[in-house]
């Protein structure tokens, strides 16, 4: 499955480090990329340089129409799902979601209504309030492991550095 996030609505002055942290949890399970819906040069730059630190594949394209955007994803075959909180509950509907190539639209601001017409799915991570970049960890775990594909456990490749795993202190390794 290929999955690419779109985040829409992001404020440059106000939405900075939650942005990044949307695409650091969507570069680290496994998305391939992200489109931003904004002129926010400091986003792409700091994802970019992460993916070259830290390895793998993942990109950021700043776009100007979410619209021409939604409609060339779903013109190829892709589908869309919106995280939305008044969403259908994630456990309801996982098995429905399957298709080849999905976007996740994952807002900052309000999102214009359009989105909840244009999705294929709007899905909610327990219909509380809560933190887009948990939603968008939980969605993207339950898509992967639901498939037998564990994202926790992705070979990065190609990156500088790597971290190893150890239960008592940091450890990094230039590789």
């Amino acid at each position: 499955m290929r999955i690419v996030i779109l985040r829409l609505g992001h404020r440059i002055q106000r939405d900075q480090r939650i942005t990044t942290h949307v695409g650091l949890t969507a570069r680290a399970m496994g998305a391939e990329g992200m489109l931003l819906d904004s002129e926010d040069s400091g986003i792409e730059k700091s994802l970019n340089e992460a993916a070259i630190r830290w390895g793998g594949s993942f990109y950021v394209k700043r776009i100007t129409g979410w619209r021409n955007e939604i409609r060339n994803w779903k013109d190829s075959g892709g589908k869309m799902m919106h995280l939305t909180m008044y969403g259908a509950n994630l456990p309801d509907v996982i098995n429905e979601i399957s298709p080849e190539k999905l976007m996740i639209v994952v807002g900052a601001e309000k999102v214009p209504p359009e989105i909840y017409d244009l999705a294929d799915w709007n899905v909610a991570v327990g219909n509380q309030p809560h933190s887009e970049v948990a939603a968008l960890a939980v969605v993207l775990d339950r898509l992967q492991t639901t498939r037998g594909k564990d994202p926790l456990k992705t070979n990065f490749t190609g990156g500088k550095l790597e971290i190893v795993p150890n239960m008592r202190h940091k450890e990094v390794k230039n590789k």
